[in-house]
Parts: structure tokens; sequence; C-alpha cells
């Protein structure tokens, strides 16, 4: 058994900014319509599994802890 798997998942660390993109963005945000540096943002979050890419390609959707 690995360390991980005994304590849980590692916390994802979070900028002042990412928070605040967080906070002012609703579960569901479309791609379109991001000015440029949201749109910087917004592809951090998804690299580090805050949100995901919809099936369809044209919403982030916030992943919620079960």
């Amino acid at each position: 058994m690995k360390i991980h798997q005994i304590l849980g998942a590692p916390p994802i660390i979070l900028t002042n900014e990412e928070k605040e993109f967080i906070q002012r963005h609703a579960d569901e945000i479309p791609l379109t319509g991001l000015y440029e540096r949201d749109e910087v943002i917004a592809r951090i979050l998804v690299r580090k599994g805050v949100y995901d890419i919809s099936k369809d390609s044209r919403f982030m959707v916030l992943k919620r802890e079960s």
C-alpha cells in the first residue's frame, strides 16, 4: 500500500487568483467568452483537476468532492 492511499489524496494548492476565479464563476462555465487572463486561469484549473471539460467541449464543470 502506498502512502497517498493511506493518507488520502494530497491537497490541491491554489493561488489567490485561482480562488477568486472559482468564487466569481458558477459551477458550469462556458468556454467561449472568457477574458484572456480568465482563460489562462481556467486552463490551469483544468490541469490541476479542479474543473473538468464537458463531453461536448463547450463548458468547464467544477468537480465536487464526495
